[in-house]
């Protein structure tokens, strides 16, 4: 294999499908047609109009309210809003950029959407989503910053409470701050070229916004400026960030894992990374399987290692994602040894561990203090597939303390004579959990005798850990679920 060629599967898709393809619409000085004046009428075309439309209102009759509405002056300079005093007809809608009805009945919004239909024109009609080619998102506004939510119709007022809760993230500042980035474009663009330095400028200038959570200060434009003028004659140089993903679900990422999926150039990810993870990096990241499973065809570490050094050094910022905590077995030492000898700067942002998933999936703690008073992370393999030589069997199987193994499936019923050769009784309780923290879990109760069937009912094709220890018997659950182990073994 070519030491820079990545295993030819892509992994998981680089985005989930969309109920609809969310399009912000340039509107300003566009004519749109809103047939009908009905409150629903009157927001839709108020909405129009704050974005710079020339809205033309067809209806024989209204409320006072929208007589209130149609007095108002426009607050966008392009906008007007013009009021028809009859129905609408077909050759209305002839040059419209939209078209939006507030019908009275099912065969007036068949009517409305053929005649849109023969125009070429896009069509709305309020409260029938059958009849809608596009859809009005609940808002939050801080223009020239805009956030639209859309629940494809099913659920209004879900989307109007995800809204509210936005609104108390978002800063009123916010607008301004935006309004400074767009007067800053075109001169950053200026002094940077596209690629790294450029969005590195922006993501000071963001870390900025949410920092100060005030207005721009004035004069903070030139400093901005001198900031981007240093970047561009700083030599590019590109990093590593070993990233743990944690087990699974996306929700037991850290902040910063986050910020770090969101600011990489390229991410190489391992096999068990889940798509709900990688959903979280940004869109023009280039993503590169490079995951090392058991009987699976895989990339070499020193292949991988190749990629880190050559990417890094063209000035990109790479992330390597793995599943679980890079520190626990992920063999972050040896790529952290390569690249302190290629000079690369490496960090390393830690994820939730297997073992620690799964205490908390069957709520025990693994060091309660009436069973355990030790915690053991041991590899459930060794580099051949066997046992690893160098445990100490005997303390591991010391009731006293939990020990944890991974990447061990399919070394399960060997572990389980070892431990019973070293006098651990065979009536010890043990769990066996797969996909933990995932939608696929499964969960298995039983004894260190039973391991074998365990393993055989749960397999180890997706990720397994077994626990075994007198923790085990601490709490117990819902059928199906235990709790307390003094072992987790993790397939591999």
């Amino acid at each position: 294999m070519d030491a820079l060629q990545p295993p030819l599967n892509n992994g998981p898709a680089r985005m989930e499908p969309l109920a609809k393809l969310p399009v912000f619409w340039a509107l300003e000085g566009k004519r749109v047609v809103v047939a009908g004046a009905t409150d629903g009428a009157m927001w839709k075309a108020e909405l129009l109009a704050a974005c710079g439309a020339c809205v033309d209102v067809y209806a024989e009759d209204h409320n006072e309210a929208f007589t209130t509405f149609l007095g108002r002056t426009p607050e966008h300079p392009a906008a007007s809003i013009t009021l028809y005093r009859r129905r609408w007809a077909p050759g209305d809608l002839e040059g419209a950029a939209l078209a939006v009805g507030d019908c009275e009945d099912m065969a007036e919004a068949r009517a409305f959407v053929a005649a849109a239909g023969a125009m070429g024109v896009p069509v709305n009609v309020i409260d029938r989503p059958e009849f809608c080619e596009f859809q009005f998102g609940s808002i939050v506004n801080r223009s020239p910053v805009i956030v639209a939510i859309s629940t494809d119709g099913a659920a209004p007022i879900l989307a109007q409470t995800i809204r509210r809760k936005i609104e108390t993230l978002l800063p009123r500042s916010l607008k301004g701050w935006a309004a400074l980035a767009q007067s800053l474009r075109a001169p950053v663009n200026r002094r940077l070229e596209p690629g790294p330095r450029r969005r590195a400028f922006w993501e000071r200038f963001a870390d900025r916004v949410f920092s100060t959570m005030g207005t721009p200060e004035e004069g903070v434009g030139g400093v901005l400026l001198a900031d981007a003028e240093r970047l561009a004659e700083a030599p590019a140089i590109g990093r590593v960030t070993l990233v743990g993903a944690g087990p699974g679900d996306a929700e037991l990422l850290t902040l910063k894992a986050v910020r770090a999926l969101q600011a990489a150039d390229v991410i190489l990810f391992d096999d068990l990374v889940s798509s709900d993870v990688l959903e979280l990096a940004r869109r023009e990241a280039k993503r590169m399987l490079v995951g090392k499973r058991g009987g699976r065809e895989s990339c070499r570490q020193d292949d991988i290692n190749a990629m880190m050094v050559k990417l890094a050094k063209a000035g990109k910022r790479v992330v390597r994602l793995k599943s679980g905590d890079p520190m626990v077995f992920g063999r972050a030492g040896e790529e952290i040894a390569h690249l302190d000898r290629e000079n690369i700067p490496v960090d390393v942002i830690p994820g939730i561990t297997a073992a620690s998933a799964m205490a908390s999936r069957l709520g025990l703690s693994l060091t309660h203090r009436d069973h355990a008073q030790s915690l053991r992370l041991v590899t459930g393999h060794s580099r051949h597939g066997g046992l690893p030589d160098d445990v100490d069997w005997a303390g591991v199987a010391d009731r006293r303390s939990t020990t944890v193994f991974y990447m061990g499936g399919r070394t399960a019923g060997l572990i389980a004579a070892k431990l019973a050769d070293e006098g651990l009784p065979p009536e010890t309780p043990v769990v066996i959990m797969s996909d933990v923290s995932r939608p696929a879990e499964r969960s298995w109760r039983g004894t260190l005798a039973t391991i074998p069937e365990g393993i055989m009912e749960i397999g180890y094709d997706n990720p397994v850990l077994i626990a075994v220890g007198d923790v085990l018997a601490a709490r117990q659950t819902t059928a199906g679920s235990i709790v307390g182990s003094d072992l987790v073994a993790y397939a591999g």
